[in-house]
């Protein structure tokens, strides 16, 4: 049983070089009150949303997690939240609050307006992004306010989504589901609709019906409205593309600009994105593999063409025999996987990873277990973040779902010869995942975006991305008729991580609207 691979590397890769504090030194920011909306057009029956008052205040509250909170703690950010319709189609009923995270732009006179940013998942905290991000680039933080929001169900978002608690997520993640047999696959399918049977209990089931990227679209109109903007100038990263693609859809007539990083093709069909995701990673590991055989302590040997078969040797054991770790936790053969998938991101990872392929040889688990935790969003005391949780909600609803046994085994197949780094020896499985047992139907529209009345728009695309391929930022930068501006090397996402070529193109542009010149390269 396969699964796309939850695309929230970049908030961590991102917030990784902020740890520092941004705004340290600032004067603390007073509590206020602001109204400035209804701005721009407004949807009938919302005007109570586009014309609210935000509350904005000290941000230490709204910490989710651990990371977060020292982060949050900066006098010069502020928080306040955002009222939503949980169903756009009945506005009087019940309503969302959305976490909204906000670094007041520094350029006085010089201000443009709002710049809103989400960097990826679906799960990932939009706060907790603009609070890493807010002091990266002076003349961005001049000329806009950053601004960072959890879309509904996520973070410091309420409600929340919610499936499992952290005990049972730890004994999801032992279960490897390799099973292939009959028994095997009905085994994985009961534990999936289980699962589905949980998110449904302990979220709702309208808050499942209506976490999906139409709504989370919706969503950031009323944000732009509410914050005084005429038009939306929004940054993302990731999944944050679909966000973005979406909102370009429905609302063309508000855009300002568009930097779409780390693009999600969002005509793609489910298995397609799964197979080109594979594809990307085994490409990711076959330049680890290159760049380990140069180092003198390689844990998969001198030769890269062998690394795949050196790299399963060690892992597929894990299948029947988790090794010990910390705590006394074990590493799974998924956990393992996990933690390699989440040091292929960014090549900053791939020394971590050599020294947990290294330790696991030797017998434990530890590095590669605190690898694969980040990417869970575990925290120290056995809690997680809703990351996961989040990521399959939304998933489930936007998403096709693929029900034929025959071509769900069909996809698996097609995934291990993708990437056989993953393959776990087994013969494909016919097991659905949890989406064929979710509650609530799908609300998204498969397709390439087809927008007419759209300003220019930039999609920044990595050759080498491992998680959103090179090919989807061509496919998504051609259906919105915008830019493109290609990054030659091997990384999820890119702006605002340090490359000077790409900051300043994507500087440009969100500040005077240039685009880069036509075919324009990075490395």
């Amino acid at each position: 049983m396969i699964r796309l691979l939850t695309v929230l590397a970049a908030v961590l890769v991102l917030g990784g070089s902020a740890c520092s504090l941004p705004g340290q030194d600032s004067e603390p920011l007073q509590p206020h009150t602001e109204r400035n909306g209804p701005t721009g057009p407004v949807p009938p029956g919302l005007d109570r949303f586009y014309g609210q008052e935000l509350s904005w205040g000290p941000c230490e509250t709204y910490a989710t997690t651990a990371q977060d909170r020292p982060l949050y703690q900066d006098p010069g950010l502020e928080c306040a939240r955002l009222e939503v319709p949980m169903d756009y189609a009945a506005p009087d009923g019940e309503t969302v609050q959305l976490g909204l995270l906000r670094k007041p732009a520094t350029g006085g006179d010089e201000r443009i307006g709002s710049l809103v940013l989400n960097p990826g998942g679906p799960g990932a905290s939009g706060m907790s992004a603009a609070a890493s991000m807010a002091g990266q680039d002076a003349e961005l933080a001049d000329r806009f306010d950053m601004v960072g929001f959890d879309p509904r169900g996520v973070g410091a978002s309420e409600p929340q989504v919610h499936c499992l608690t952290g005990p049972e997520r730890d004994a999801d993640r032992l279960d490897s589901d390799a099973d292939s047999s009959p028994s095997g696959v009905a085994r994985s399918e009961q534990e999936e609709r289980e699962y589905a049977g949980k998110c449904a209990e302990r979220t709702g089931p309208e808050l499942l019906a209506n976490v999906g990227t139409r709504d989370v679209a919706r969503d950031l109109d009323v944000l732009r409205s509410a914050l005084g903007d005429d038009k939306l100038s929004y940054l993302g990263f990731s999944y944050g593309t679909r966000i973005g693609s979406e909102y370009a859809q429905q609302f063309a007539g508000n855009v300002r600009a568009l930097l779409l990083d780390g693009a999600i093709d969002p005509g793609q069909s489910t298995v397609d994105q799964l197979v080109a995701q594979g594809a990307g990673f085994q490409r990711a590991f076959d330049d680890f593999a290159a760049w380990c055989a140069e180092q003198d302590d390689c844990a998969l040997g001198r030769d890269p063409s062998a690394a795949v078969t050196r790299f399963q040797e060690l892992t597929r054991p894990l299948v029947e025999q988790p090794a010990s770790a910390m705590q006394d936790r074990r590493l799974s053969y998924e956990d393992a996987t996990t933690a390699a998938i989440q040091a292929l991101y960014a090549p900053s990872l791939w020394e971590q990873l050599n020294t947990g392929l290294h330790e696991l040889r030797a017998g434990s688990g530890n590095l590669l277990l605190t690898l694969a935790d980040v990417y869970y969003g575990r925290e120290p005391d056995g809690r997680y973040s809703n990351t996961t949780d989040a990521f399959d909600a939304v998933h489930c609803v936007d998403d096709q779902r693929v029900h034929d046994p025959d071509e769900v085994r069909a996809a698996d197949r097609r995934y291990r010869e993708a990437a056989p780094f993953l393959d776990d020896g087994n013969p494909p499985s016919a097991a659905r995942d949890m989406c064929s047992f979710w509650p609530v139907p799908v609300t998204g529209d498969p397709s390439q975006p087809d927008v007419s009345g759209l300003p220019p728009t930039l999609v920044v695309s990595t050759t080498g991305d491992p998680a959103t391929p090179y090919r989807a930022g061509q496919e998504l930068a051609d259906a919105l008729g915008g830019g493109l501006l290609t990054y030659e090397g091997t990384q999820h996402t890119v702006f605002l991580q340090g490359n000077s070529c790409v900051d300043e193109a994507g500087r440009d542009y969100l500040i005077d609207l240039e685009l880069p010149e036509p075919g324009q390269r990075c490395n």
